[in-house]
C-alpha cells in the first residue's frame, strides 16, 4: 500500500493498530531522515495453508536506479508467485528485486510489490529487512513487528468474504420491497448499498448515509459476521456509453473524485467503530471495459469514451479507489468486470484483463487491492444455459454462428466469469481471487421459460429456441421486458465463485424511457425508449426496454412486479 511521508509515520508509531503490518515504531527524537528505509509488510489474506501479501519500501536515502529487499521467515513460507517484484528464495532467506520498469526509486520515494506464499503452522512476520544492505525500520527498541491477526479475529482477512456471514438487508430497500403486493417474500434479501453521488455519503434528503447503514450493519451483525456490500460509482465522465447513468463529475474532475468522494468513503471505512464488519465493495461498474470496446475506429465508439481513455481518468480513479479503500484492513475490494456479452469476445476477452491489470496497479495500488471480481452488475445475462453450450453445434455448424451468441465465446455468465478468473490470474493478478456474479434479475423464468432445447432446423432457431434470456439482443440492458429475478444470494455456489448477491436492488431503474430533468446527472439514454430502435451496440435492434420508466435508481414498480413473477428459481 503507498502512503504519503506523514501516513507511513503515524503507522510506525502505532504499529499494533495495523493489523499484519511489520514495521518498528520510531523514537520521538529521530526523524524521518535518521530512518534510511522503510518497509511496510502487510499479510492481506491468510488462509489455513497460504497467505498472500503486500510490501511498500519507501527509500529515504540517496536515489537509486536498481533495489533489492531481503528478509528471512522464522518457519516454512515459501513464496510461490510475485508481481512488479523478481522474488528468489534458498531456504528462509527471500530476496526481492526490482523488474525493469520500476527499477528507479527515488529520495523519499515508494515502490510496492506483493506475492503468495505457502506455509503451515505459525505465520510469524519477518523481523529484519535490508534494502541494498542496509537495515530498515531501525528505532530504540521500541514495539516492533507483530504477528498476523487469526482469520477468526474481526480484522483478520479471510479468504472469501461471504462464508460464515450474513448479509446486510438494506432497510430503505426492503420497506420498499415490503410494501410491493408480493413484496414481502423477498425483502429480507440483501442488496448492495450504491454509494453513486458525492451526496449519498452523508445521505440524500432524509435518506440514509454511509455511516447510518454502517451502524444499521453492526446492529443486525449482533455477534455473528456480517458482510456489507458499497457500490462505488462516481468516476470523472462515468459510463461514457450510456447516457442513463451519466454522473456528476465531468471527465476532467478527478481530483474531486479522489478528495470530495474516495477519501470521505474511505475515512469512515477506517474507523475503529466499524472494525468488525467485512466490507465489499464494488468498484465502478460499467467503466474500464469501455476503454477496450467504445473507443477509436470500432463501430461502437463514443467521443466520451474516446476521451475517458485518453485523459485516463478511468483508470486513474479506479487506481486511486483500489489503492485508499485497499488500505482498510477489513475492505475487500472487487473490480466489476462487465459481463460475458460484453467482453467475451477474442478481441475484448485479454485486451479488458489487461486494462484491470493497468488500472489495479495505478495511484499506489497494486493488484494486492484486489480481492477478486464481479461479472453481471445490473445486468440480465443468464446465469447458465442449459439447453446448449459454446460447443454445441447444428447440422455441423457451430452455435457461435448463432445470430445470438456471435462468435462470442461464452453463452452464459458462470462459465464466462470462471473462464475471465483464469485470465486474471494469467496476467498478474492473485491466485486466490474470487467471482462475484450479480443475479438479482437473470433467472428468466414465467411462461415464456424454455423447457428444452430448440428445434434443429437451422443454428438459431436451435439456440433461440432454447436460451433462457429472451432479451431481444444480448447488448440491450435497461429495464429489459421479460426479466425476472434470479437465483437467491449464496455463499460458494461454484468453483471459483465467492457468491451470488443481488448488488443491483430489484426494482430500481435502469433509466427513464423519456427525458427527465433532474439534478443527479441522468441524461435519457435512448436505449431505455421502448420505441428506439438501437444503435451498433445492440444490432440495431429494438431495446427492449420496459414503458414509463423512472430516472435510474428510483423506484420502478412495474418492473418490480415483473421481476418476481419471472423469478427463476420460482418465488
Amino acid at each position: 500500500m503507498s502512503r504519503t511521508r506523514t501516513a507511513l509515520l503515524a503507522a510506525m508509531a502505532l504499529v499494533a493498530g495495523a493489523a499484519g503490518t511489520a514495521i518498528a515504531a520510531v523514537p520521538d527524537d529521530v526523524g524521518a531522515e535518521a530512518i534510511p528505509c522503510t518497509v511496510d509488510y502487510k499479510v492481506q489474506n491468510q488462509w489455513s495453508t497460504g497467505f498472500t501479501t503486500a510490501v511498500t519500501i519507501t527509500n529515504n536515502g540517496a536515489a537509486k536506479s536498481s533495489w533489492a529487499v531481503k528478509w528471512s521467515y522464522a518457519g516454512n513460507q515459501q513464496v510461490t508467485n510475485a508481481w512488479n517484484s523478481r522474488v528468489t528464495q534458498s531456504g528462509s532467506a527471500v530476496t526481492a528485486a526490482n523488474e525493469t520498469y520500476n527499477g528507479t526509486l527515488a529520495t523519499g520515494g515508494s515502490v510496492s510489490f506483493g506475492f503468495n506464499a505457502t506455509y503451515s503452522g505459525t505465520n510469524a512476520l519477518p523481523t529484519t529487512f535490508t534494502l541494498d544492505g542496509v537495515t530498515c525500520n531501525v528505532d530504540d527498541g521500541g514495539s516492533g513487528p507483530t504477528d498476523p491477526p487469526d482469520p477468526g479475529t474481526p480484522n483478520a482477512k479471510v479468504d472469501n468474504p461471504y462464508s460464515g456471514a450474513k448479509v446486510y438487508v438494506n432497510p430503505e430497500w426492503s420497506a420498499k420491497a415490503a410494501a410491493e403486493p408480493g413484496g414481502s417474500r423477498i425483502s429480507s434479501q440483501p442488496t448492495g448499498v450504491w454509494l453513486d453521488r458525492i451526496a449519498a455519503i452523508e445521505g440524500v434528503g432524509s435518506g440514509m448515509g454511509l455511516r447510518d447503514h454502517l451502524d444499521e450493519a453492526l446492529r443486525q451483525k449482533g455477534s455473528d459476521q456480517l458482510v456489507v456490500q458499497l457500490v462505488i460509482y462516481n468516476l470523472p465522465g462515468r459510463d461514457c456509453a450510456a447516457l442513463a447513468s451519466n454522473g456528476e463529475l465531468g471527465p476532467t474532475e478527478i481530483d474531486r473524485y479522489k478528495t470530495e468522494y474516495i477519501d470521505p468513503i474511505a475515512a469512515i471505512l477506517a474507523d475503529s467503530k466499524y472494525a468488525s464488519l467485512r466490507i465489499v465493495t464494488t468498484v465502478e461498474i460499467d467503466s474500464l471495459p469501455n476503454l477496450v470496446t467504445n473507443t477509436g475506429s470500432r463501430p461502437t465508439a463514443t467521443p466520451e469514451c474516446d476521451v475517458m481513455k485518453a485523459n485516463g481518468n478511468y483508470v486513474k480513479g479506479v487506481g486511486y479507489a483500489l489503492n485508499k479503500l485497499g488500505d482498510v484492513a477489513n475492505v475487500y475490494n472487487y473490480v466489476d468486470a462487465g459481463h460475458h456479452g460484453w467482453i467475451g469476445w477474442d478481441d475484448n476477452f485479454g485486451a479488458s484483463a489487461n486494462i484491470f491489470k493497468e488500472a489495479a496497479t495505478a495511484e499506489g495500488a497494486t493488484v494486492g487491492d484486489v480481492h477478486g471480481f464481479i461479472t453481471n452488475t445490473a445486468n440480465y445475462s443468464a446465469l447458465k444455459e442449459n439447453n446448449f453450450t459454446i460447443d454445441s453445434t447444428v447440422n455441423g455448424t457451430s452455435v457461435r454462428e448463432s445470430k445470438w451468441v456471435d462468435w462470442n465465446r461464452y453463452v452464459d455468465e458462470l462459465s464466462f466469469a470462471q473462464a475471465f478468473r483464469n485470465q486474471l490470474v494469467s496476467v498478474g493478478f492473485n491466485s486466490s481471487i474470487g467471482m462475484l456474479i450479480d443475479t438479482s434479475r437473470n433467472g428468466w423464468g414465467g411462461s415464456a421459460r424454455p423447457t428444452g432445447p430448440g428445434a434443429t432446423t437451422s443454428v438459431d432457431t436451435f439456440v433461440n429456441g432454447g436460451r433462457y434470456d429472451r432479451r431481444i439482443h444480448i447488448g440491450n440492458w435497461c429495464n429489459q421486458s421479460g426479466a425476472g429475478l434470479g437465483e437467491r444470494p449464496q455463499v460458494a455456489p461454484e468453483a471459483g465463485i465467492d457468491a451470488y448477491v443481488w448488488m443491483k436492488p430489484p426494482g430500481e431503474s435502469d433509466g427513464s424511457s423519456s427525458a427527465i430533468p433532474n439534478d443527479e446527472g441522468k441524461g435519457f439514454d435512448r436505449m431505455c425508449d421502448p420505441t428506439y430502435t438501437g444503435n451498433p451496440r445492440n444490432g440495431n435492434n429494438l431495446s427492449g426496454a420496459l414503458p414509463n420508466s423512472p430516472l435510474s435508481g428510483h423506484w420502478f414498480s412495474a418492473q418490480f412486479q415483473q421481476l418476481m413473477q419471472n423469478a427463476y428459481p420460482a418465488l
